[in-house]
């Protein structure tokens, strides 16, 4: 079969050796142990931090514009996050699955409409998103009283779902401040902007203000990047733009470009929604930056200063700190990736890759190549669960369920998506899991890390953080909880994705 972990014939009789080596040594060595490729350790105590934790001080990072730019990302309803709030609502586990499960549909619904690939999934039913334009921001006159209002098409799009990763960023001249969710699913980005034309949701910082910066500009509507959004429109010459997402939620304004700030690096003439009427489960985001492919995303527009080069990694648990770099300098894992190919031709947007295997306890699974070739498969940050085709999560589940029980845990009533749970009340220290692993066309391996193996809504419901999608065709999503601690490398120029363990 296929699927392996070694990056190459000379790697693999290395490896072969030392585990020679370590198996003539002290072959009673314990199977749970830290070091072995069959077990993980957690600590349990990780899982429930404390009230009040220590957050690390966040680190922004210039590296050169030859180079690239860093900062620090955060889970935005986590206590490091600027976003949190002693009087704010958390949403509840029940809600995230359920928020994660609606992005999934319709991931696989613009993957079938996009692509031919997959089931037909049916959509929701049309809907139109209405703008009144109030003034245009940048324009020496206010737009005609008399004009009409504009209606927009509007895209369905994803929904961002509330575990989601957050990070600052600057916007205008002067700069200021903004957090928002960061997102490879989506191609546009976009902050709320004054004037809310009828609304605007509760977000934690001032809404950005263009008529205070010297660098803002509306879109013509004659200019190509209005023609490069997935839905534009027009009022009176200013390119309008319109997203709905899967969950009803939706951003509507003036396409527009202003100085967009990275960490100490600046990125002039980006080309941003600056959205007037808004409404949904934003939580207290200002708005969203675009990781995908697209033409609008911001890997794409500023490809010329960082090469299409990004890398992300995400903390461990909701106190941690972890990065988001942009440019060949600002990922420092990239040498240690493990690289899997970018199939840039399954698709827009999304960074498809090609799954090959799974293996738990460090056994690979048998499960055809075909299962996996069949429904094809993506790297998403706003995914929260990893879904797989049902054809290779009964495999993964039946195997994970016995490793678990001849480690003697108890089992659990199933959590909303997720099916295999256990009860860990009373359990101290750290604790032995079945090792999970993902593996990728050319050898690469996703080991995931032990936070990233169980989803805990409470310490009587620790659950296997995999889920099955409803069919065989439709497309396997890498989801977040999975991509814990690694350094996940995205090189559109290359055309590859990467995989570096333990970057935070």
């Amino acid at each position: 079969m296929a699927a392996s972990c070694c990056p190459s014939r000379h790697g693999c009789l290395l490896l072969l050796l030392a585990l020679l080596v370590v198996a003539a040594s002290g072959a009673g060595t314990a199977a749970r142990g830290a070091g072995s490729s069959s077990h993980v350790q957690l600590n349990v105590e990780s899982l429930f931090p404390a009230a009040g934790p220590s957050c690390p001080t966040p680190q922004e990072q210039n590296h050169g514009a030859a180079t690239g730019t860093r900062m620090p990302v955060v889970h935005q309803h986590g206590p490091c996050s600027l976003l949190a709030d002693a009087h704010g609502k958390t949403p509840s586990h029940v809600d995230i699955l359920a928020a994660d499960q609606r992005r999934v549909e319709y991931i696989h619904r613009r993957v079938s409409e996009t692509t031919g690939r997959g089931r037909p999934v049916k959509r929701p039913a049309p809907s139109v998103v209405q703008l009144q334009p109030g003034a245009a921001p940048s324009a020496p006159s206010s737009l005609s009283s008399s004009a009409a209002s504009a209606n927009l098409p509007a895209s369905s799009g994803r929904a961002l779902g509330t575990g989601n990763y957050v990070v600052p960023i600057g916007l205008g001249t002067p700069a200021a401040r903004f957090t928002v969710v960061f997102d490879t699913g989506s191609d546009t980005t976009w902050v709320q902007c004054q004037p809310c034309v009828a609304s605007c949701y509760r977000q934690k910082e001032p809404l950005f203000t263009p008529a205070r910066s010297s660098t803002y500009a509306n879109i013509s509507c004659a200019s190509s990047y209005c023609s490069d959004l997935y839905t534009s429109g027009c009022d009176t010459g200013n390119c309008l733009y319109a997203v709905q997402y899967g969950d009803g939620s939706y951003t509507v304004g003036f396409y527009a470009q202003d100085t967009l700030t990275l960490a100490y690096d600046a990125v002039k003439e980006f080309k941003f929604g600056c959205g007037e009427k808004n409404r949904g489960l934003f939580g207290r985001t200002a708005g969203l930056m675009g990781l995908g492919r697209g033409k609008t995303s911001l890997p794409v527009q500023a490809y010329d200063k960082y090469g299409g080069v990004f890398e992300y990694c995400l903390p461990a648990t909701p106190s941690g700190t972890g990065f988001l770099g942009f440019g060949p300098g600002a990922a420092p894992a990239a040498a240690n990736a493990r690289l899997t190919p970018m199939l840039t031709d399954n698709g827009p947007t999304f960074y498809f890759v090609g799954v090959t295997g799974l293996k738990v306890g460090g056994h690979l699974l048998s499960i055809p190549e075909s299962v996996f070739s069949n429904a094809g498969a993506l790297v998403d940050s706003g995914t929260v669960i990893t879904r797989l085709p049902p054809s290779a999560y009964e495999p993964l589940r039946s195997a994970f369920a016995k490793g678990m029980e001849v480690l003697g845990y108890k089992k659990a009533p199933a959590f909303s998506t997720l099916d295999t749970c256990y009860d860990l009340t009373g359990v101290k220290g750290s604790v032995a899991l079945p090792a999970v692993s993902l593996v990728f066309q050319g050898g690469a391996c996703l080991d995931v890390d032990a936070s990233g193996i169980l989803y805990v809504a409470d310490v009587s419901q620790a659950c296997l953080a995999f889920a099955a999608n409803e069919d065989d065709t439709d497309v396997a999503i890498v989801g977040n909880t999975q991509q814990k601690t690694y350094g996940v490398l995205y090189d559109i120029g290359k055309k590859v994705v990467g995989f570096a363990p333990g970057a935070c």
